[in-house]
């Protein structure tokens, strides 16, 4: 059932309207790392979900859970035309490009990105990948669960739509993870699909009582809505502390922890502090927020004795401001959160840091992802294009 685009793009083209998604990045915080799938699976069980409960959600405090902040930056998926029986996925920022014939793509790391153009059959079409602001690259934003993320929901657009979105949640990890572009679990990719400030509570083999739900499948429950963005985008901002290296060492250190005893009691304090965290942010409980912070990176920093390099004194001139930071993603890339309760304190910090860090602005959105320019017509279309 292969589907043929290479004729329908340069219509596409002539009419300057190529098929693009653009897939947001997020900021994580307390939570971040529980939706790896070890720590999924480590802490879950079977849970009594009530059948009336009030916006706290207390039952779900001791589950794995992650806060996803959808903001501006991320990176543009375009579909142009290409040779009519081979596929290709080109990165403007890294300077790479694959190609092959359809049934031919090798399951190598290289080839993660093709991989997925040829599970959805494609041909005739070269995906380019371009970040919305340069330099970012690996930030601890999520960029490249976001680029997989992309480039499922496109190629899942111009297949038809075959796949729900639990499941282009579960096809962008499980390609990343298992092709060895590093070690992911489902928080990046909810993120792009569902946006917003959005309180996931993770389900790793699905939600109870819910036969169509299964890997990748959270509870969802926003925290704050979009008239309300400014009171979080007012007492956070991202800088970079200049000094990225493998996000993918520092979660190794953190599943090898897991398997230690006294690390395994470390991690288990995470649920706790992760629910605290998302009731700060729901009630706007600034200082609950704050706290939450220091005690999560505190415990991350006990895990892994690496996660703070690079970003000690930023760390120490943030306290200063009566401020706190927090190393993003698994802390490898460089970007660094800063937050404070009181908006004044941040600006003095923001002014501080200036000349010396780079600041990557940011605004929150309600959406993890845009499509713009689809092919779907109607049964004309897949008709056309499916041999």
């Amino acid at each position: 059932m292969t589907i043929r685009l290479y004729n329908s793009l340069k219509e596409a083209e002539k009419r300057n309207a190529l098929p693009e998604v653009i897939a947001y990045h997020r900021i994580d915080g307390p939570g971040s790392s529980l939706d790896l799938s070890e720590f999924q699976q480590a802490f879950w069980k079977l849970p009594h979900i009530p059948e009336h409960d009030g916006p706290a959600k207390k039952w779900t405090c001791n589950l794995p859970r992650t806060v996803g902040i959808t903001i501006d930056t991320g990176t543009r998926v375009e579909a142009h035309p290409f040779d009519p029986d081979r596929i290709g996925v080109k990165s403007v920022e890294y300077k790479t490009e694959v190609v092959s014939s359809p049934g031919e793509v090798i399951p190598i790391k290289e080839n993660w990105l093709l991989k997925i153009l040829e599970i959805f059959d494609l041909s005739g079409v070269m995906f380019v990948l371009k970040n919305l602001k340069e330099g970012l690259q690996s930030s601890g934003l999520g960029g490249s669960s976001a680029a997989a993320t992309g480039v499922c929901i496109l190629a899942n657009e111009l297949a038809g739509r075959p796949f729900s979105k639990v499941q282009l949640i579960s096809l962008a990890s499980r390609i990343e993870q298992d092709f060895g572009v590093s070690l992911t679990g489902t928080q990046e990719q909810s993120n792009v699909l569902f946006g917003g400030v959005t309180d996931y509570v993770w389900f790793p083999w699905g939600i109870p009582g819910r036969p169509d739900t299964g890997y990748g499948a959270s509870l969802r429950f926003e925290l704050v809505s979009p008239q309300d963005y400014h009171h979080l985008e007012d007492r956070m901002a991202i800088f970079h502390s200049g000094h990225p290296r493998l996000s993918t060492a520092v979660n190794l250190a953190w599943r090898n922890a897991l398997r230690a005893k006294e690390g395994y009691k470390n991690h288990f304090k995470k649920m706790e502090v992760a629910y605290s965290f998302r009731e700060g942010i729901r009630l706007q409980k600034w200082d609950h927020v704050l706290d939450s912070i220091e005690e999560y990176r505190k415990i991350r920093t006990k895990l892994c004795k690496d996660y703070m390099e690079g970003s000690i004194d930023l760390l120490e001139r943030a306290q200063l401001h009566n401020c706190t930071i927090f190393p993003l993603g698994a802390g490898g890339g460089g970007g660094v959160l800063l937050f404070s309760p009181d908006p004044e304190s941040l600006e003095n910090l923001r002014e501080d840091l200036q000349g010396t860090y780079r600041e990557i602005p940011f605004k929150i959105r309600s959406k993890g992802y845009k499509v713009n320019n689809s092919l779907i017509g109607g049964y004309e279309y897949f008709l056309g294009n499916i041999i």
